[in-house]
């Protein structure tokens, strides 16, 4: 009577590494309810960082403009602080919170903060989304 072998092409029949269940268990063994360590989204972080600190740049430079301590051009030029500004003041705002919030939620993480998590941060290595 031949020999069934569980065995994938190529593995030599030595070299197998298995565990066979106790005869006495319910069928489950504690390597399936273990815990895999969270990916840090590096990429994610970096872009938190960039759009942190751009914000905070263009934040500054658009208040600095509308309030008329950084003056584009020369003295012949009234008002057009306000007309630059806003713009600029208006970028900053709209990029400064995702930054902060996503840097947040990383800082909270990397201290082991209770209710924090690096799976909170978007990534862009997710091919799938995440299975709880």
């Amino acid at each position: 009577m031949p020999s069934h072998t569980n065995l994938a092409p190529g593995i030599p029949s030595g070299k197998a590494k298995y565990s066979g269940l106790s005869s006495t268990g319910d069928g489950y063994t504690d390597l399936q309810f273990k815990e895999r360590p969270p990916k840090i989204p590096h990429k994610a972080i970096w872009l938190a960082t960039v759009l942190f600190l751009i914000g905070t740049c263009l934040s500054v430079i658009g208040s600095l403009l509308l309030v008329g301590c950084i003056s584009q051009g020369g003295s012949e030029r009234v008002g057009a602080g306000a007309q630059t500004g806003a713009p600029v003041l208006l970028s900053g705002i709209l990029v400064f919170p995702p930054g902060f919030s996503h840097l947040g939620i990383a800082c909270h993480a990397s201290k082991g903060c209770l209710g924090y998590c690096c799976d909170d941060i978007p990534g862009f290595d997710d091919q799938h989304p995440p299975q709880p």
